[in-house]
């Protein structure tokens, strides 16, 4: 079954509502970003939710001692890397590591182990971009390793990207917001039943 995580939450209502229409995997932004929260509201959040699914945080370039911290705070159970990071890089949990599609370019997957993740490469943004990008440059990788798809998805087209490529897993953030910050549990519902429905086909 395409696994199907929710990014950017920075809220309990925000969280249960993407746990409720059933995400597998939730994300925290603890990087620069315009979603990005304290630990400790994390905490909190992922705490009071009446089911778990898997905790995700997200890391730019951070030091792993600084990573490992808020992991162990807050429980993260995957590390999702967006920066520079270097292949070894270790803060005592697993790894997601992003790779920017930039471009006709598919970055070189072969030093990270899976999952990974493939987003589309900004100039000006070094986390997720909300853009799309040649899903189909990724399609033989996708058969081989376990791929998040992420960038420009949205209730519309995730659909398309699982019935068509079949990744391991499908990102999104800004594709399910109302506004910055705060997602639209329509839209949430909406992009998940999607791709349940894109998977059975």
């Amino acid at each position: 079954m395409v696994q199907v995580k929710i990014c950017g939450i920075c809220s309990a209502g925000d969280a249960q509502d993407a746990v409720d229409a059933g995400a597998d995997l939730i994300g925290f932004h603890f990087c620069s970003s315009p979603r990005r929260i304290e630990p400790e509201l994390a905490r909190s959040i992922v705490d009071g939710l009446d089911r778990h699914p898997t905790i995700v945080g997200v890391f730019i370039d951070q030091p792993t001692d600084e990573v490992r911290q808020i992991a162990d705070h807050v429980g993260l159970e995957l590390l999702q890397l967006h920066g520079l990071e270097a292949p070894g890089f270790d803060a005592g949990r697993p790894l997601m590591k992003v790779l920017k599609v930039r471009g006709d370019d598919l970055p070189d997957a072969s030093a990270w182990p899976d999952p990974l993740m493939l987003d589309s490469w900004s100039r000006d943004q070094r986390g997720g971009t909300g853009r799309t990008w040649a899903w189909e440059l990724a399609r033989d990788l996708i058969k081989r390793r376990k791929v998040f798809v992420a960038g420009g998805l949205e209730p519309g087209n995730v659909g398309t990207v699982v019935s068509r490529y079949r990744p391991y897993g499908v990102d999104v953030s800004s594709g399910v917001e109302s506004t910055v910050r705060v997602k639209d549990p329509d839209k949430v519902r909406a992009f998940i039943h999607a791709a349940r429905v894109a998977d059975m086909k």
